[in-house]
């Protein structure tokens, strides 16, 4: 299952990780960033921490780490990452993932 074609035509954002491994669709407000993540190859996400965080996993698995806590997440699966919290993730391509951002700078439109 793809994200419809009207989400992924959304703009994307820049991350730091290529687009053959994960590709990106957003919406952006002045309150927040809506990410619809598709991975097509493994990743390792490093620990890192910001501003709170929200997501869901939509299909595929991911293993998170979330303030020391590690636990794998499925279709249908949710977290809450509160602000300043170091996390980090394994991630299964396949994987589809929608994450919900206080921050809505976190991340770059790209051009």
């Amino acid at each position: 299952m793809s994200f419809p074609e009207f989400i992924t035509n959304f703009p994307g954002i820049d991350v730091p990780f290529p687009e053959d491994v994960v590709t990106t669709a957003v919406v952006k407000s002045d309150s927040g960033l809506v990410a619809f993540f598709t991975f097509h190859k493994d990743m390792e996400l490093p620990m890192h921490a910001h501003g709170a965080q929200w997501g869901t996993v939509v299909e595929g698995e991911i293993e998170l780490t979330i303030g020391g806590s590690t636990r794998i997440y499925r279709p249908g699966d949710s977290y809450s990452i509160p602000a300043g919290v170091e996390h980090g993730a394994n991630i299964k391509a396949g994987a589809k993932v929608i994450d919900v951002f206080e921050e809505a700078d976190r991340y770059a439109l790209k051009g």
